[in-house]
């Protein structure tokens, strides 16, 4: 097989193994045991790290260098992979030497707590931006995917790329996530939204909205202090193609990937309208000032 596949290509050869991982996650969500944290640190999301996750990045792996055994990957927990070695590169390349990352457990803290919005997210990243994002929703048998430049679509784990509808982000809860290291935005915008912090409204007992609440319509606009390659900035690019407007907390447009530090995005804002993205846009100006 050609060591150059397009990003549809890996999508199609990767998405029955990501079919068989999100059954693997839905069965072993009740029965999960923590693994020891993987760093410390106040942000307990990143802190989890659990057996699914393990096990997906090594599924992941063991498909990607059996069939593009040239590509580049860097996956969350390539760490602790002992996979790793065996790939070319785990960082970006140069123009269409693309490196697929992988983050097995999205949300592992909302996993671990028995929420079901967590996803597997599958992401293609050229030099300068995104080609393709896929993510799985296993406790809601559906998934998200985008090309680039050519519009998002869903649809549930029994279908093929081909039979996903379109999916166009046109109505929303006027409901509002902050980020870590974004509270102070919070009274900005309070009155006119339901504002979700997710330091201090997350809750082993009741779900919030993750950043992917966005593409369900749960949430208007979000603010991320920075967004990862492998969840919130490949969310983002979901978004942007599903009609959303993504930018900096400035309102600049996005940098380009090769110029990003840390396989991350600086802050983000995401916005399904013009208007929401204003009101946050202004709301973020004006806390940090």
């Amino acid at each position: 097989m050609s060591t150059k596949p397009t990003p549809r290509l890996i999508l199609e050869t990767l998405l029955p193994h990501l079919k068989v991982a999100a059954a693997y996650a839905r069965f072993l969500q009740p029965k999960i045991a923590a693994l020891p944290a993987k760093e410390s640190g106040d942000n307990f999301f990143a802190a989890a790290l659990t057996d699914a996750d393990l096990a997906i990045q090594n599924l992941v792996e063991v498909v990607l260098l059996g069939t593009f055994p040239e590509i580049r990957f860097y996956g969350e927990e390539y760490e602790s992979s002992g996979n790793t070695k065996y790939f070319r590169a785990v960082e970006l390349g140069s123009t269409d030497d693309y490196l697929v990352t992988l983050d097995p457990i999205d949300g592992t803290k909302f996993y671990m707590d028995g929420h079901s919005n967590y996803q597997i997210i599958l992401s293609i990243l050229n030099t300068d931006d995104f080609e393709a994002v896929l993510a799985i929703s296993p406790a809601q048998n559906i998934y998200d995917y985008a090309l680039r430049d050519q519009g998002a679509f869903q649809g549930t784990l029994e279908m093929d790329l081909d039979n996903c509808k379109p999916l166009r982000v046109t109505s929303s809860k006027p409901h509002v996530l902050l980020g870590w290291g974004m509270s102070s935005i919070a009274p900005a915008l309070e009155g006119q939204y339901q504002v979700i912090d997710v330091v201090t409204d997350y809750s082993s007992d009741r779900q919030i909205p993750n950043l992917n609440g966005i593409l369900s319509g749960d949430l208007s606009g979000a603010v991320i202090k920075s967004g990862k390659f492998i969840d919130g900035a490949a969310l983002a690019f979901l978004a942007r193609e599903a009609g959303c407007i993504v930018t900096t907390l400035d309102g600049s447009t996005l940098p380009p990937l090769h110029t990003c530090k840390e396989y991350s995005r600086s802050g983000l804002i995401v916005a399904t309208s013009k208007e929401i993205h204003q009101h946050l846009l202004q709301a973020t100006q004006n806390s940090f000032v």
